[in-house]
Parts: C-alpha cells; structure tokens; sequence
C-alpha cells in the first residue's frame, strides 16, 4: 500500500472512533448549533499564545486551541516563532509556559505545543476531506487582541496556495485568528486558521484538519530548553547587546524588531580577535525597508564606541559612534553611490590599515578616513529602526577583495546581453506620439509586451547560467575516488539547482556546529555506542528531527538544506544528515538503499552491525523488521543484495530521482531536465537517464542537444537499449 493510501486509510479510521492514542475527541453526528452556541460550547477551548522577545517583552499575539485534555494545544507554527519563550492563557484567565513544542510542520504551518494542565475541554476534530463547499462554518480567535471573538462564514472553496491544500474561507481573518479554529455546525473542528487574504478583506485561508491529526499520530517533540536554542546564535562566535532579535537561518544571520539603543540601534559583535592591520571585514546585506539601515561596525570596544558602514536611505553612511545616544554620534560621510543597488543583495567592504580605512560596495571604493580617533578592534553588525536586515558571508581576513572581472570582458558581455534587450521609447518623442495616440498606444504596447518576452527570456538565460555553474560544481565535487567524494556538499549542490541562493559552505559549517554540541556532550573516551546513543538523543529527542507525515511528496523534502533547518525530510536526506554527523563523530554509518525505504547501518569496529530507520526517530531494525517494511512498501521480498553499502554517487543519484519523479507528477519538464542533467554528471554512462533526456529536449525543442544524446546512445549500443527507438527520434530531430 503506497504513502498517500495509508495517509487517507489512517485519516478514515481516525474519524470512525471516539477517541484516538491522544486523547483528540472525535464526533459521529452531534447535532446542529448556531454560531451563538458555538461561541458558548467551544469558549473554555480556546486559548491565547504569545511569546516574548529578548527583553522579555510580548512580541506576539495568536490563537490556539485544546486538542487533548493533558495540555496539547493546537495552533500556527508562525504563532509561535522560532527559539521563543511561549505562553498560553487559558479562557479562566491562568497562565502556563510551554514546556515542549510537541510537534510542528512548517509546510503546512502547523505546530502542537504542551504545558502543564490537566482536565482541559478539547475540541473534537472533523474530517476536512468531507466538508463541502458553501457549507456554514465559524473561525474563533483573538483578532487584533479582542479575545474570544467569533465570526460567521462559509467554506467557499478549497485551493492549493503554493503547493499546499487550504481551505478558503469567506469571512474576515485579522492578525489574532492566526492559530485559531474553524469549525463546521456541529462544533468540529475542520481546519486552523493560518493566512488573511491579501486580495480582499473578507477572505482568509485555513490548513485542513487532517493534516493537524498526521502531526497529532507522529509527533516529534521538543523540550523547551532545546526550542529556545534552535536559530539562536552561537555564543562563542557572536554577543549581542541593545534587545531586537539575532537569528540564524538558512546560512544566514537575520535581525528584526527595535533595538532598544537609541535610532532602534542593536548590535551584534564578533567574538573572535580580530588579526593585526591590515585586514578586511565583509559582509553582504539586504534591506526590507531601505528607511532603515544595518551594516557593519568596527574598531573601538564592544559597548558604544565604534565606526559604522551601512546603507541607510538608499545611500552608503559612514559614522562614529561614541557613545550611546544621538549627540555622541557623527556622521562623518553621507554617500550617493549607484553602486549601491536598493532592495537586492550588496557587499560591504573595509579594508582597516593602520592608519585609514577604506569603504567599498559592491568592490566600488565609496569612501575613505585617515582620522583614526577610535583605535579598537572590535568588529560586527549593526542593526536600526524596524528593518528586516539579512545578512550573509561575513567574513575577516587579511584580503577579502573579490576578483573583479577585467573590464574588456565586461564589455563584451554588454555586448552579448545588448542582443537580448531595447531601449525604452525616450520622453522627449512624446509630442510626434501625440498626432496619432491610437497608433502610439498600439506600437507602445506592441513593444512592452516584446520587451517583457525579452525580459522573461533573460530571466530564462539567467537560470540557465545558474544550473550550468552548479553543474559544473557538482562535476569537480565528485571527481574524487568513491571513498573521498564530499557526500554533504554534493547533496547541497543537487538543492542549489532549484535555489540559486543557497550558501554551500554555510551549511557546511552548520552541519560541524551541530556535531561539535553531540561531541560537547561526551567524555572524551567515549565509546561507538556512547557516540551512536547520544546522536540519536541530540537528532530524534532533543532537536526534533523527524520523517515528514503531512507532505511526504514535497520537493523541500530532498533539498537537504531544508531539511536541516526545517528537521523534517524523507528517509534519504534524512540518513544524509545522520551519516555526516555521524563520520564527525568517527563513526561508521553506511547507507543501505532499500526498495522504497532507505536506511543506514552502523558498523562498529569489532562489533555487530546495526540498522537503522533514521525516518522512524532512530529505530534500530532487525533483518527480519527491514524485511516487512520493503514487503509492506513495494509488495516485494527483500533480497540480500537489498543490503548491500550504497556508494555517495548511487545514493546521489537516488536522491536526483526522487526530484525527477516529483517533477513528473507537476509536469514540470524543465525540472526534470535539471535533475537529469546531473544525473549524467554524477553518471555519464546512465543511459537509461540518457535516452529520457534526449526525450525531454525533444519535447522541449532543444533539438540539436536531443541528437547528441541519441548519437552518444548510437554510438555506444548500450545493453538493453531499444536502439530502433533511439534511430527513430534522431530520425525525427533531424527533419
């Protein structure tokens, strides 16, 4: 029985009883209620959420509700943000830290959190698959801070909003409903309110129900102390002061909310010495809101008194600060730069001599200052106002120039790029425009509707150059002899296909820190099972990690460096994870590639092998336990070759064929065109792959690229190899 059956089976039984494993209570048919007695019968049930920011003030607000009688309460993953303390507030008025996000999905917005409380109402939970559309519902909730409000609507619709089923719902949704639920007349719950609509007032969206009772049979909890930690930075390599909120994610550090120094200012500092003069700092940032500011700082102590290099306004500002407040600042440089490139990405530079520094922007030199009063070493980042700054690549070194391409080549690549763009009609042909506007007005739209081909077409090409780049990475990363191939920056480089901006090395070095906190926790004589034991404690039960129940068929599932941030992925990024934390801890753990499931082994020195089910939290397996998953999964019995170690390049390549299926079931065929090609890469000699590429650049008139793969497949004769086929479709290129 295949994923998706099982899922539907389970959500069947679980609707067919009265109660399940949690305690959820369930309804058969109850009667009919009006809004009025909903609000009544379903008041006790429904809880406030907030949790708190660095000075321990509420930052945000949300709805909840009860899902079973021993503290489980149900709401928005983005209710309760990442690394917070959280509070629940029950409808008599108490209050209860959360003691464990117990379960969470930030696919569909979901997470369950636990506190201390007995003898809670909790709701009973409907099937959202048999709600039909136009019937009567109701959304509770604490919209704009106005707790336990009501309010009536219909389910107008059901849409999936970027991938993921929703419910559409025709009533007004405010920031407080976040979290709260939907309820059908009988008082089930049928879904959870996450989004407001941002076409009309009187629309909102909720997660279907469902997809709450996957995480309620398959939790993956979390202590608190362990939550809070998640995000944060690490403290021996950064220390902020002036509250707003520092985070990590993704490869990058984020920095939101009002510092409480004075312009909003919070800083960040970097706690290791900075090297003697002459040396280089660099970061690069982005802005949400170009009003604010945020860059770096450097030289003087790590309090107040420090230089500052940041885009503010949309221009490039040099300043001293010398204290805490407005009148000990200077600005001493206010730059207009086109260097400068508003609302994307730009780089920062300093390069600090002994006596001057030099500023530059995008390695355009912006700014200079020999007036050194400030002589420290103190080097970081700098936050102000209510901007959203993300900041990526921060770097000290004693040369961090980029090398800049010479300009004779930039020239020629104007040139080239020139042959894909036009002018823009000039204003001063308005008037010759104006003695006949409907021509002008036909010609001038005639011509933006080219330019936007032109521009999608460069966007097109943009990617191309993109996908060649990591392919040629992906070609020199696995170069090496099968026992030296870097199986972690690989599996990176398959997900950097599909996001270009995906940091390599930053993931790298998450995947080091979290093995340096298992190995933290350990005696230095630790032995393989101690180590084995305590990455399974660390993974499973302290971080979290889990196999993916409500979308299992997502592609962030196989990107690894989703699933390092969001803890969720399917059975072989998962065991990626694990066998990379496990060499950093000198241990052995083989992938064993399963049909349909794929697992790892360990292989101690001198001791008995084990295998593992990294999707299942850690599972240790026996022969006889693998056996009845391949025979429950694929209907097949499981040979002993199915045990066999899968080499990186095999389980590379198993991780490439998950996206090309996933790309097939979205008719995505430019996708599948990308997985294929580094299919190839990793195995020029696949030529099943070979033959579907050449049918895909067929399809996609790459017509001459189509006949080189045929002509390779010719040439070659491949075993089992429909060849006649292979003539055919060359035949076919050809006309």
């Amino acid at each position: 029985m295949n994923s998706r059956l099982l899922l539907s089976v389970s959500c069947l039984l679980a609707t067919a009883v009265s109660a399940d494993a949690q305690g959820v209570k369930t309804s058969r048919t109850p009667a009919t209620f009006t809004v009025e007695q909903l609000a009544e019968k379903t008041r006790d049930s429904i809880v406030i959420i907030h949790h708190t920011g660095r000075e321990g003030k509420r930052t945000g607000l949300g709805a909840g509700f009860v899902v079973a009688a021993d503290g489980l309460i149900a709401t928005n993953l983005h209710v309760i943000g990442d690394a917070r303390p959280i509070t629940v507030q029950l409808a008599d008025g108490t209050k209860h830290d959360v003691v464990a996000v117990h379960a969470s999905d930030r696919s569909h917005d979901l997470a369950l959190v636990k506190i201390d409380a007995k003898n809670l109402k909790p709701l009973s939970l409907g099937n959202s698959d048999a709600i039909k559309v136009g019937q009567a519902i109701a959304a509770l909730g604490h919209p704009r801070g106005l707790e336990h409000s009501v309010v009536a609507g219909v389910l107008s619709g059901k849409r999936d909003v970027e991938g993921i089923p929703m419910l559409q719902i025709a009533m007004p949704i405010e920031q407080g409903n976040s979290g709260g639920p939907v309820l059908d007349q009988q008082g089930r719950v049928i879904g959870v309110v996450t989004m407001k609509s941002l076409v009309t007032a009187n629309l909102g969206f909720a997660v279907p129900v469902n997809a709450l009772k996957t995480i309620l049979r398959k939790p993956n909890p979390v202590p608190m102390e362990r939550w809070l930690t998640i995000g944060v930075l690490d403290k021996a390599e950064w220390k902020t002061i002036y509250g707003g909120r520092w985070r990590q994610r993704a490869g990058r550090i984020i920095a939101d909310g009002m510092g409480t120094g004075f312009g909003g200012r919070t800083l960040c500092f970097w706690q290791r010495p900075a090297p003697d003069a002459p040396y280089d700092i660099a970061v690069t940032v982005k802005l949400d809101d170009e009003s604010g500011a945020a860059g770096l700082i450097f030289g003087g102590d790590d309090r107040d008194r420090h230089y500052g290099f940041y885009p503010s306004g949309g221009k490039l500002r040099l300043t001293r600060f010398n204290g805490p407040d407005v009148f000990s600042w200077k600005i001493l440089q206010d730059i207009p730069t086109p260097h400068y490139r508003p609302g994307e990405w730009n780089t920062l530079r300093v390069r600090i001599e002994k006596d001057k520094f030099v500023c530059y922007v995008n390695e355009q030199q912006v700014a200079e200052w020999g007036d050194l009063d400030l002589a420290g070493a103190t080097v970081g980042l700098a936050k102000f106002r209510e901007t959203v700054a993300e900041f990526k690549r921060f770097a000290v070194g004693a040369n961090l120039a980029a090398k800049r391409t010479p300009p004779e080549a930039l020239a020629r690549l104007q040139e080239t790029i020139a042959g894909f763009t036009d002018k823009e009609v000039a204003p001063g042909a308005l008037a010759p425009l104006l003695k006949t506007p409907g021509d002008s007005m036909h010609l001038l739209r005639e011509r933006a509707r080219q330019l936007e081909m032109q521009a999608a077409q460069l966007r097109k090409l943009a990617q191309t150059v993109h996908v060649e780049r990591t392919l040629q990475d992906l070609g020199r990363a696995v170069e090496p002899a099968e026992p030296n191939i870097d199986l972690l920056s690989a599996a990176l480089l398959l997900a950097r296909l599909d996001n270009e901006e995906l940091d390599v090395d930053a993931y790298r070095a998450e995947v080091d820190r979290l093995a340096r906190t298992v190995k933290d926790s350990l005696p230095k004589d630790a032995k393989a099972e101690q180590r084995l034991a305590a990455l399974n404690r660390f993974l499973f039960e302290e971080r979290g990690y889990h196999g993916s129940r409500a979308d299992y068929y997502s592609r962030n599932n196989s990107y690894l460096n989703e699933v390092i941030d969001d803890r969720e992925g399917i059975p072989i990024t998962l065991a990626v994870l694990y066998m990379e934390l496990a060499r950093r801890l000198d241990l052995r753990v083989v992938g064993v590639g399963l049909p349909g499931h794929f697992v790892v082994r360990h292989e101690p020195p001198g001791g008995k092998s084990q295998l593992i089910d990294v999707f299942e939290g850690g599972k240790l397996l026996s022969r006889e336990e693998a056996g009845q998953r391949v025979l429950n999964i694929t209907g097949l019995e499981m040979e002993e070759k199915h045990l066999a170690t899968v080499g990186t390049k095999a389980i590379l390549a198993r991780m490439l064929h998950n996206l090309v299926n996933l790309a097939g079931r979205e008719k995505d065929r430019d996708g599948m065109l990308r997985y294929l090609d580094a299919i190839l890469v990793i195995d020029p000699e696949a030529h099943e792959e070979r033959w579907a590429r050449a049918v895909f650049r067929w399809q996609a008139g790459l017509l001459d690229r189509s006949a080189e793969d045929c002509d390779w497949l010719l040439k070659r004769e491949p075993e089992g190899m429909d060849l006649n086929r292979v003539r055919e479709l060359r035949r076919m290129v050809s006309k």
